[in-house]
């Protein structure tokens, strides 16, 4: 019969190689002192790699690097969130860069949740997460959520005053993203409803403004 350290192994195979996981992933294999004993035997074997405090990943290896690679980032937020239970928002920078708002590239991991305000370390790297109140909160785990994040971080001064931030945004946000935009108008801050309003407007998807050059 397989043991609690074979039980582990086999289930983070089973979520593949960048998965990075926390003893709360396999209380339902044993007590937390048999977890913890089988986790630590895994990491002493080579088998599995802290990653971090109460982290742990499979050690991959780059041909191409010529060395281990470090910890998937996003799969340790993950990892934080779900061991915790934290809702988190991505940072308004990322947001923004993603949605293609800007070419500005975060210096730094930064995820906003509703816990403390506090940095957790990733190998030599760290995450940084950032409280936020209920009203940004309530984005978390929506369509609009990285819409959303990404105004907040532009302000008011660029996202009303740049008319390119609309024509983005109304041709590249998926229609699931402006419904749940126009359904939750409340929850955003004023000055963010008027620019809202015109990029989830009927018959907006696909304008674009013509000049005569």
């Amino acid at each position: 019969m397989p043991g609690v350290a074979d039980k582990i192994m086999s289930r983070v195979r089973s979520r593949g190689d960048r998965w990075v996981c926390t003893p709360k992933d396999f209380l339902d294999l044993g007590n937390r002192p048999a977890v913890d004993q089988a986790l630590s035997r895994l990491v002493k074997s080579g088998r599995l790699r802290r990653a971090g405090r109460g982290l742990y990943d499979v050690p991959r290896y780059s041909a191409l690097m010529g060395r281990v690679v470090p910890a998937d980032l996003l799969s340790a937020v993950e990892a934080v969130i779900r061991r915790d239970g934290l809702k988190a928002l991505p940072g308004g920078m990322a947001a923004a860069n993603s949605l293609g708002l800007t070419t500005a590239v975060p210096a730094k991991a930064l995820f906003v949740t509703d816990g403390p305000t506090r940095t957790v370390a990733v190998g030599r790297r760290k995450i940084w997460f950032q409280h936020a109140g209920p009203k940004v909160m309530h984005w978390a785990g929506r369509p609009a959520a990285q819409a959303v994040q990404a105004l907040r971080w532009l302000g008011p001064r660029i996202a009303v005053g740049d008319p390119g931030v609309v024509s983005i945004l109304t041709n590249t946000l998926p229609d699931e993203v402006k419904a749940d935009l126009r359904e939750n108008l409340g929850v955003l801050p004023g000055w963010m409803v008027p620019l809202v309003r015109a990029i989830t407007a009927p018959g907006r998807a696909g304008a674009t403004e013509s000049r005569e050059v």
